[in-house]
């Protein structure tokens, strides 16, 4: 079912969801996770009313909060992983451009059936622009997939290739940094604490030198990560992810990666002195996305 109101929603709740000082409770988890999960994200995805959605998406947050199910940042495992505490394994990032709570309940089903650990479930800015799922919609359908396959424990949503489109930059740089920093404030709010900027399409390599390659770079991952870091809610440290070379282009060199971390933790510096960095780094490999036709 779709509610169409407010006032459905709330009939539809009766018996398994109590409202309390501006939160729930769970009266029946059994049925919660019956119908009225499915009858949830469908009304975030498809109600015409937009309070509406809003408030399903928020019933499907705290009912997933008070089943043990949250959001998480990726931050620790990165950092044990590089102290070598942990390892022989890496962690999925799967992106659902389509059916999204169909494709995460699989993924949770394989999950909790293979005991795997953490997945990543991401989306691009382009990926979010095309398929017209915002951020709530997305860690809506997610977290209800979670509840729905009996899930437990973190959810790790991440924003991917939240990039600078070279284009629009050019013709005006200020409004297409602040499209981004947008994106990042509505993703942040929805949940997604592992964030991946991408100004890599602003290398250029035309100037003299690999630092000035980067400059533009490394500044704008500076001034986006320092803005991440003043939005990360207490206790949380946000996964920030950076990128020196644009899919499809010139192969990265470790010359490049160096001016880059060089000129980017200088600018994180002159912001403040307790700004944490970038969790890792992409480089470009060779690599194409949609493959490459052989003649």
């Amino acid at each position: 079912m779709i509610y169409d109101n407010k006032d459905q929603l709330k009939k539809g709740c009766e018996a398994i969801i109590a409202f309390d000082d501006g939160d729930i409770r769970l009266l029946d988890e059994g049925r919660f996770q019956g119908k009225l999960i499915d009858d949830l994200i469908h009304t975030v995805v498809f109600s015409p009313d937009p309070g509406t959605r809003d408030a399903a998406a928020f019933l499907i947050r705290r009912g997933a909060a008070a089943l043990g199910i949250y959001s998480a940042s990726i931050q620790p495992l990165y950092e044990a992983m590089g102290r070598k505490e942990v390892g022989g394994f890496t962690v999925p990032a799967i992106n659902i451009r389509g059916i999204s709570y169909d494709v995460a309940q699989a993924v949770f089903r394989a999950a909790i059936k293979g005991k795997v650990g953490p997945v990543l479930f991401e989306i691009a800015r382009s990926e979010i622009d095309y398929t017209q799922q915002r951020p709530q919609e997305y860690t809506s359908a997610i977290k209800a997939a979670a509840v729905k396959t009996g899930w437990r424990g973190p959810v790790f949503l991440q924003g991917d290739h939240f990039q600078m489109n070279a284009k629009k930059f050019a013709a005006d740089p200020e409004k297409e940094t602040q499209a981004v920093k947008n994106l990042i404030w509505e993703a942040i709010e929805a949940g997604f604490y592992n964030i991946d900027i991408d100004t890599s399409t602003l290398v250029d390599l035309s100037q003299p030198t690999v630092k000035d390659q980067q400059r533009i770079n490394f500044s704008l991952a500076a001034e986006l990560t320092t803005m991440i870091r003043d939005l990360e809610p207490e206790g949380i440290t946000i996964s920030v992810g950076g990128e020196i070379g644009e899919v499809g282009g010139k192969n990265s060199t470790v010359e490049e990666l160096q001016a880059f971390m060089d000129g980017y933790l200088e600018e994180l510096k002159k912001r403040g002195e307790n700004f944490k960095g970038i969790s890792k780094i992409s480089i470009q490999t060779g690599t194409t996305h949609g493959g490459v036709p052989l003649a």
